[in-house]
């Protein structure tokens, strides 16, 4: 942004009893409606009895030097709950997918309103989101959300410079967060789980588990998958739509428009739950109500996921499960990382990679003792272990 003319300001006494110096100048604002505007600000220099009026001109150039050299930026009026209110929410907010719009609404209004929706944008600073950000986390609040409030932030003062209602850098940007430390532990299904897992749902929440394992769909696209997208002569489907909490959508990124491969074992149960050809329109639903709406990914999971979970010992049991056994699963049976990345539909590999796939103990250490024949020819180690003295006279 340009900055304005040179400016040498006004000086005048003000005071009859205890005079002192007044410098007055023209600051550059941002205006509540986004445009630059100016306004006439003023500061007490000292008193008239200590200062000659050469040295208050002296002290009226040391102060207009920054705004003169262009190192100042135009403040703003706007407070954060002003521009949040009118603005974010209004303008930008509709441009998000409908889960991510409701998780930021209620992040503002149950944590950045009360701490912030006074202050002017101009006014908030790096140490007052840091303090802010690590106040949360002593509370108790865990590492991802801590995370979603800095990352918030930032969204907000982006989307205000974008729109001229701030000027300055970024105050989110220096946020630190302490080192993340894994709360929950990760769990996958193992074979023999699985199949009890099967055994123990009825449907439409078994072929719905068994589309989640073999597939690595999300339940949002699982909810949403139509009849037409589903072509069981060549075993395949399209991803095209995703249903968050009864309301359609489209699908949650760029790689998540997708063709994956069927299993048999999945176009078998398809073909058993297929409806007659004249009652299939182009929205009809695979899995949905009796009155033909959308089923509830909530209900599902509290009503037949978890308890079938708990029954057969794995308590820790969620739609998100399925999708991490997926990938795990699938590179034990050969698939290459770039698979469970197409199978998945992520956009980053390293999403796959650190947060999907996962180790398996067996695997791990069949392995690790392939590496060891390999290394050391296998017949000659043994030979050699079983020629080692006991470890008390290997010490001595």
């Amino acid at each position: 942004m340009a900055r304005r003319r040179f400016q040498k300001g006004s000086l005048r006494k003000r005071g009859k009893r205890n005079p002192v110096w007044e410098l007055q100048w023209w600051a550059d604002v941002i205006n509540p409606d986004g445009t630059l505007g100016r306004k006439r600000e003023s500061m007490i220099l000292g008193a008239v009895s200590e200062l000659t009026r050469k040295q208050a001109w002296k002290l009226a150039q040391e102060h207009l030097r920054p705004l003169n050299q262009g190192k100042i930026s135009p403040m703003s009026d706007v407070t954060f709950g002003e521009f949040v209110e009118r603005h974010f929410v209004s303008n930008f907010l509709p441009t998000l997918k409908l889960s991510t719009k409701r998780k930021y609404l209620s992040t503002i209004n149950t944590h950045l309103f009360p701490a912030f929706g006074s202050i002017r944008l101009c006014e908030i600073g790096t140490l007052d989101l840091q303090r802010f950000v690590l106040a949360k986390m002593h509370s108790g609040l865990g590492w991802e959300s801590c995370d979603l409030l800095r990352n918030l932030m930032s969204k907000v003062f982006n989307v205000a410079k974008t729109w001229n209602f701030f000027a300055g850098e970024n105050p989110a940007s220096g946020v630190i967060l302490p080192e993340k430390r894994p709360v929950r532990e990760k769990h996958v299904l193992d074979h023999v789980q699985i199949q009890r897992l099967l055994d123990a749902l009825r449907e439409p929440c078994r072929t719905m588990v068994l589309l989640g394992l073999l597939t690595g769909m999300r339940v949002g696209e699982i909810l949403g998958l139509r009849w037409q997208d589903v072509d069981l002569m060549a075993c395949q489907i399209r991803i095209r739509q995703t249903i968050c909490r009864g309301t359609i959508n489209t699908p949650k990124t760029k790689g998540s428009w997708r063709l994956l491969p069927l299993p048999r074992a999945v176009v078998r149960a398809l073909v058993i739950m297929r409806p007659d050809s004249t009652q299939i329109g182009d929205t009809t639903l695979v899995f949905s109500t009796a009155q033909k709406t959308p089923l509830s990914d909530t209900n599902l999971l509290h009503r037949h996921l978890k308890p079938a979970g708990r029954k057969i010992g794995t308590p820790w049991l969620s739609w998100h499960t399925l999708r991490r056994t997926h990938a795990t699963l699938l590179q034990l049976a050969g698939g290459a990382l770039k698979d469970a990345q197409a199978q998945l539909g992520h956009t980053k590999l390293s999403t796959t990679l650190e947060v999907y796939t996962l180790p398996v103990p067996d695997h791990q250490r069949a392995a690790v003792e392939n590496l060891a024949r390999m290394v050391t020819n296998g017949d000659e180690s043994d030979q050699r272990l079983d020629e080692l003295p006991p470890a008390t006279q290997q010490i001595q």
